[in-house]
């Protein structure tokens, strides 16, 4: 397995070694490894390890945990907080390549496997960066409380992988411009319509940081999407309700 780079974390639930599916958390703004199984804020809902632990748990409780792992991955060094690091995408590239890295090296060990990334807040622009270069045993990429992806359009990620996002109208990410002008901003939000993602559920969703809370409709859908057991119906994109 590829090594993980100093000062970084990660938490694996489950054996990927043995899994035919394997789930990648990538968490954004903020989070160190100091805080990466306590919570940026001391706020264990905001601990990238708590989350994964939480998306394996909901796996288990559908009855579909079985040959899956949940690794919760912190191999680059995100923004330290909102602001101009946060608008830029250097620290991204330098994460999207660690990714791939790290990505290739797991599929290195288990080859048969098929991976689905999951991207939160500046995570997902990791994701973006990432798309063009991912193996083809990527066959799922999910954004949530994205700033942007790298790109105006799901078509420019230039991946065969399905391409998921979902938004609370309640999380203060909506208020950050879906734009890139001179090197700031990271393109249009992945849950707009425009975009062309697959958008799921998040109606429920508190703020920027609840998309993997036990209970909701966001952890639900990303459980199935995590586990490769398809939504068989999108949200309108007029309304982003429920699942059905």
């Amino acid at each position: 397995m590829t090594r993980i780079p100093d000062l970084s974390a990660a938490q694996v639930f489950g054996s990927p070694a043995t899994a035919d599916r394997i789930a990648i958390l990538v968490p954004g703004v903020a989070n160190r490894p100091d805080t990466f199984w306590t919570g940026v804020g001391g706020l264990r809902h905001r601990a990238p390890a708590v989350q994964a632990a939480d998306l394996h748990r909901s796996a288990a409780e559908q009855g579909i945990a079985d040959n899956f792992a949940v690794i919760a991955w912190l191999g680059y060094e995100p923004p330290g907080g909102v602001g101009i690091a946060a608008a830029r995408q250097d620290l991204a590239r330098a994460g999207a390549a660690a990714l791939n890295r790290f990505v290739r090296g797991l599929l290195a060990v288990r080859p048969q496997a098929t991976v689905a990334l999951l991207g939160h807040s500046y995570g997902s622009t990791v994701l973006g960066l990432a798309a063009p270069d991912l193996p083809r045993q990527v066959t799922d990429l999910a954004s949530f409380g994205s700033p942007g992806m790298g790109v105006r359009h799901v078509t420019q990620l230039r991946t065969t992988a399905r391409v998921w996002a979902g938004q609370s109208s309640r999380d203060w990410i909506k208020w950050v411009p879906g734009v890139r002008f001179f090197g700031l901003g990271h393109g249009t939000k992945p849950a707009d319509p425009a975009f062309g993602a697959r958008v799921f559920a998040t109606s429920d969703v508190a703020d920027h940081d609840h998309y993997l809370s036990p209970g909701t409709d966001s952890l639900a859908a990303l459980t199935r999407i995590a586990t490769a057991r398809q939504i068989t119906r999108q949200v309108p994109p007029a309304t982003l309700g429920s699942i059905q």
